[in-house]
């Protein structure tokens, strides 16, 4: 529909260039008679080698499909008004790029115009938005699983746990084992204010008392009573952060459970501590013994336990300080250490071959030293006949072990011949567990320097040795 007048088409110029992207006519035959490509849209390229060829030549399948169609429906109703039709071009094989056209008949002629716009821009952002959509529902799925994970492990836990909004006060999950200790249920205290599961507390005292429970340095707890059922418990709060928001993780002990559990577990490793046959000594952080069982003192030939309390566990070892340093720095790398082979000096100077496992005690709060226990070995090693790292007489083999630790492999060397180096590599070795680097330390060698010898007395293999 129009009204008034308007000028001629012929009148106006660059009308195509400017009123469409690409402006394409055809002939009676589909062949491309003239083409107009808008100077504002570069990345349509320069399209001048489409005239004279057939336009179904640059077209997808799909689209050469719906262009004989449309052509068909117009020219068997002239007075069709048709509507716009999107085709998919191609050329030069891997460009392709989507345009929208009206088609317009011209009068006396088979030929038709067809105006199009480019469908890129639109094209690339429906494609950002299906990536976008697709990314989200990963990160959807990713998080139900999380969320999955989260509650399986909340759940599985026997330890009553709850997470708690610090500044709002409230609870803001818990596992059953809680909501069973406190009387109720999850979801009756999920959202609820802490304080208000406990007799006599108000808010912001409770708060408080939280707060600075979780900020001090020592595992302190709260006492309080539960409303609902009147169980006393004790509160371990601990501060963490999550998405930038402060919360707090508080685990709940019953003070009767707690005391009788508690009491049976100690009575019962105490009993283990005392009877045992193997050596066992407890230590501060240093080394330095706090306690010691009757094997231990036996194995020492000590009377009592005042004579070894108070002294450092590496008097009683051949190699002194080189093994504890060993074994604390592995205990304290990874928490404990298992079979490292060493051997005992008694007080009276009698030895014996043990493997040492440590262990680190850690408690809520604080570092409580080291844990060790000693079994002796001699008698195994003449049951399963292993000889040592070399043929040698027992005599030349103790002279070598008491001088291996003491002193540096070059004056070990310069007194003897390559074969104690050997030897002394051998032994090195075999007391570390292979481990090459406290080896290295042991002898006081370089790990460089080490792995030459090795390979200089036939001690290494190929690459998998190595």
């Amino acid at each position: 529909m129009t009204a008034g007048a308007l000028p001629d088409s012929d009148s106006i110029d660059n009308l195509f260039e400017q009123a469409a992207d690409i402006a394409v006519c055809i002939d009676g035959d589909g062949a491309v008679t003239g083409i107009s490509v808008n100077p504002d849209c570069p990345s349509l390229g320069c399209l001048d080698h489409w005239v004279g060829r057939p336009l179904d030549g640059f077209l997808t399948e799909e689209s050469r499909v719906k262009l004989d169609e449309r052509m068909k429906a117009m020219r068997a109703d002239p007075d069709l008004v048709p509507r716009p039709i999107e085709l998919n071009h191609f050329d030069n094989a891997t460009w392709e790029f989507p345009i929208r056209y009206t088609l317009h008949r011209v009068r006396g002629s088979q030929a038709m115009l067809l105006l199009g716009r480019d469908m890129q821009p639109i094209a690339e952002v429906q494609q950002r938005l299906i990536k976008e959509q697709l990314a989200r529902e990963r990160d959807q799925q990713r998080l139900r699983a999380e969320t999955t994970f989260y509650r399986v492990v909340l759940e599985a836990s026997e330890t009553p746990i709850l997470l708690v909004e610090p500044q709002k006060g409230r609870i803001r999950d818990l596992n059953t084992a809680a909501a069973e200790l406190l009387g109720s249920k999850v979801d009756t205290l999920t959202g609820g204010s802490f304080a208000q599961v406990f007799e006599g507390r108000r808010a912001s005292e409770f708060s408080d008392s939280l707060q600075g429970a979780a900020s001090a340095e020592d595992s302190r707890g709260i006492e309080v009573v539960a409303r609902r059922n009147g169980k006393v418990l004790m509160i371990y709060p601990e501060f963490f952060r999550a998405a930038g928001d402060l919360y707090m993780l508080c685990s709940l002990v019953s003070v009767d459970d707690e005391a009788g559990e508690g009491l049976e577990v100690a009575q019962s490793l105490s009993a283990l501590f005392s009877a045992t046959s193997d050596a066992m000594v407890l230590t501060d952080t240093q080394g330095e013994i706090r306690d010691a069982n009757e094997a231990f003192l036996t194995l020492t030939d000590a009377a009592q336990l005042r004579d070894v309390r108070g002294r450092t566990l590496a008097d009683f070892l051949v190699r002194g300080g080189i093994d504890m340093k060993l074994i604390l720095d592995a205990a304290t790398r990874k928490g404990r250490m298992r079979s490292y082979a060493a051997q005992v000096a008694g007080v009276t100077g009698t030895r014996a071959s043990v493997e040492i496992s440590a262990t680190r005690l850690l408690q809520r709060g604080g570092d409580l030293g080291f844990g060790f226990i000693m079994r002796e070995i001699q008698q195994l090693d003449i049951v399963d006949g292993e000889a040592g790292p070399a043929a040698i007489s027992d005599e030349a083999m103790k002279s070598v072990l008491d001088l291996v630790g003491t002193a540096s492999l070059k004056e070990l060397v310069s007194a003897t011949s390559d074969v104690v180096e050997k030897i002394c590599i051998e032994t090195a070795v075999q007391l570390t567990g292979n481990n090459r680097v406290a080896a290295a330390e042991m002898l006081g060698l370089s790990r460089q320097s080490l792995y030459v010898k090795l390979r200089k007395h036939g001690l290494i293999g190929g690459d998998n040795d190595a």
